[in-house]
């Protein structure tokens, strides 16, 4: 796994347990129907990921879209699949999503050339 993937996990998983460690039920039901939303159901969680990642892109959420990237590339998106998603982003959120698109593929490049 590429260095940046482990940081990016690393932290991501350090802020969540500082917020999960407070006594707030919202927060707490957000974050589980957020992680309950991406299993495998009517559709598949590869899918799932792919829709989340187009969203992240429009909504131009950096730490949204690598979430989806890593998850898209666990999940088994394919490369060609990964090109239409950014294609989608780019013509639902317009040209202002580019640079998170380039960010999305320098990801996508050090997950999948390994």
């Amino acid at each position: 796994m590429a260095k940046r993937v482990q940081q990016f996990k690393e932290e991501r998983q350090r802020l969540n347990d500082i917020i999960l460690k407070r006594d707030n039920l919202d927060i707490k039901r957000f974050f589980a129907l957020d992680s309950a939303v991406y299993r495998d159901g009517a559709l598949d969680a590869g899918t799932k990921e792919m829709l989340g990642l187009v969203a992240s892109l429009v909504l131009r959420c950096d730490d949204c879209i690598s979430y989806h990237v890593i998850e898209a590339a666990g999940a088994g998106v394919t490369d060609d699949e990964f090109s239409e998603i950014m294609s989608i982003g780019l013509v639902v959120g317009g040209s202002i999503t580019i640079p998170h698109i380039r960010r999305a593929y320098q990801l996508w490049e050090e997950l999948t050339s390994q």
